[in-house]
């Protein structure tokens, strides 16, 4: 169980990174005349549980004239995420940052202005959400969120902004709400069902197919990985396979949540080893407190009740 649980972790953070991969390399500012002021050393964890990640967007503008896309979208959620670990202004304050990083002031100002419809559209769609009608068919409710979802927008963007800002997230959700449908509708024989998914799949587009695929790829290669360590395979060897597959960076990434794992496996052993002495002389939790400090952070001291 401990190995599928790993593999799972480390095929979702590798899919994860072929897809950021898929959408932007680098998400840079992408005008005619771009700023220069970029460095990939602007970069830093906005919070904690972004570390490690860059911001998402490949946000673009022809001079002044910002590109409405659901890029847009994709650079407002990553910092959105971090509600919760910061308030509402900072977050916003930080959106405002990137943008004037990457966008010359006129596209910045557009964008600015956009990323203070979306908020108050986010905000309203809660409202909205809890008046919709209870139902106990997941494919309803979905069909309901998204409908009341789509009305809403018109309160607070153009159609132009509708289209760009939102018309490749519709898309997802729409084949996802007409698989759930096939799902659970009772009439339909095994068969039938089989040839509407398949409908369903030709109708992606083409992005979508290899992101439905990436994830069985993922989880293959990390079998591949496994059988090649047990044949001898160093860690040169193990970047390369991963790098042909996914991207150089999704590689280097996996290489440190294995150089993490080891350390983190070390750690536990000689904790439990000490753990147990311990325990052996007295039940004192002070002295287990102490020895849980010494050895973890206050984020990892919450994964140790599993190991004790």
């Amino acid at each position: 169980m401990k190995a599928l649980a790993r593999l799972a972790a480390v095929a979702a953070l590798a899919y994860g990174a072929w897809l950021w991969a898929a959408r932007s390399e680098a998400p840079v500012a992408t005008t005619d005349m771009a700023p220069t002021r970029h460095s990939a050393a602007d970069y830093f964890a906005f919070v904690r549980s972004a570390a490690g990640t860059r911001p998402d967007g490949d946000v673009r503008a022809h001079g002044d004239r910002l590109e409405v896309t659901p890029e847009l979208a994709y650079l407002f959620d990553y910092y959105l995420a971090g509600l919760g670990e910061r308030p509402l202004a900072s977050v916003r304050a930080e959106i405002i940052r990137e943008l004037e990083r990457r966008l010359r002031p006129a596209a910045a100002a557009e964008a600015l202005r956009l990323l203070d419809a979306y908020l108050a559209y986010k905000r309203a769609l809660v409202d909205v959400e809890r008046g919709l009608p209870s139902q106990t068919d997941a494919a309803m409710r979905a069909r309901q969120r998204l409908t009341a979802a789509q009305q809403l927008r018109r309160q607070y963007f153009s159609d132009t902004e509708i289209a760009g800002l939102f018309a490749a997230g519709d898309t997802y959700d729409m084949d996802a709400i007409a698989r759930l449908e096939i799902g659970s509708d009772a009439g339909l024989s095994p068969g039938q069902r089989q040839q509407r998914i398949a409908a369903l799949d030709a109708a992606l587009p083409q992005q979508a197919r290899e992101e439905r695929a990436a994830p069985m790829r993922v989880i293959r290669l990390e079998d591949a990985v496994a059988k090649a360590r047990a044949q001898g395979a160093d860690d040169n060897d193990i970047y390369r396979m991963r790098a042909a597959v996914l991207s150089p960076a999704a590689a280097a990434r996996l290489a440190e949540v294995d150089r993490e794992e080891i350390d983190w496996q070390r750690r536990i052993t000689a904790y439990q080893a000490q753990r147990r002495e311990l325990q052996q002389n007295a039940d004192n939790e002070a002295a287990l407190q102490q020895l849980r400090a010494a050895n973890f952070t206050p984020d990892e001291q919450k994964r140790l009740p599993a190991y004790e």
